[in-house]
C-alpha cells in the first residue's frame, strides 16, 4: 500500500443526471442534518466510569467497614496490635469510627450512584477522612490500610475529575 497524504475535503460525488450528491459526513464527523450527537467530549466517558466506580467503591467500604466496626466491637482480640505505633486508640475506639464511617459511607455510595450532587462533595471529604483514619489504623491491619488509602486516592480523583453537567447526569 502506498502512503498517500490524505485531503480534509470530500470530493463531491456526482450523480448519473450530474447533479452533485451532498457528502457523506461533515466536518464534525455527523451524518448532514444531524443535530447534537457529535462525540462525546474527550476524557468525560473515562470520568463518568470512575465516578460510577467511585460509587460502588464506597458502598462496598462502607459496608465493609462497618462489618470491621462491629467485629472490633463484639471482641478485643479480632485485630492484634503490629508494634508500638504513635497514634493509639483502643478497638472499641475504632470499632464506633469505624461503624459511623461505614454508615456514612453507604448513604454517600448510594448517592453518588444515583447522581446527587451532594453526594460528590461528600465523597471527597469522606474518601480523605478514609485515608487519614487507616494511616491511623495501620498497626492493626497494615496491608489491609494501605490497600485502603489507594482506594480512597482513587476515589476522590475519580470524584474530583468528573463533571456531570458535561455528562448530562442530573444534579
Amino acid at each position: 500500500m502506498t502512503q498517500q497524504p490524505h485531503s480534509t475535503q470530500q470530493p463531491h460525488s456526482t450523480s448519473a443526471g450530474g447533479e452533485e450528491k451532498p457528502p457523506v459526513w461533515n466536518d464534525a464527523g455527523q451524518a448532514p442534518g444531524a443535530r447534537g450527537y457529535g462525540p462525546p467530549p474527550s476524557g468525560s466517558g473515562l470520568a463518568a466510569g470512575g465516578a460510577v466506580f467511585a460509587g460502588v467503591l464506597m458502598l462496598m467500604n462502607g459496608v465493609i467497614a462497618i462489618l470491621q466496626g462491629i467485629s472490633a466491637l463484639a471482641k478485643d482480640d479480632v485485630y492484634t496490635r503490629v508494634g508500638s505505633y504513635v497514634y493509639s486508640i483502643n478497638l472499641t475506639g475504632w470499632g464506633v469510627i469505624l461503624l459511623c464511617l461505614g454508615a456514612v459511607g453507604v448513604v454517600t455510595g448510594l448517592g453518588i450512584l444515583k447522581g446527587m450532587g451532594w453526594a460528590r462533595v461528600c465523597g471527597i471529604v469522606l474518601a480523605s477522612l478514609s485515608a487519614i483514619l487507616q494511616f491511623m489504623f495501620l498497626p492493626y491491619a497494615p496491608i489491609w490500610s494501605v490497600i485502603m488509602i489507594a482506594v480512597d486516592v482513587f476515589v476522590i480523583w475519580a470524584l474530583a475529575v468528573y463533571d456531570p453537567k458535561a455528562s448530562g447526569a442530573r444534579q
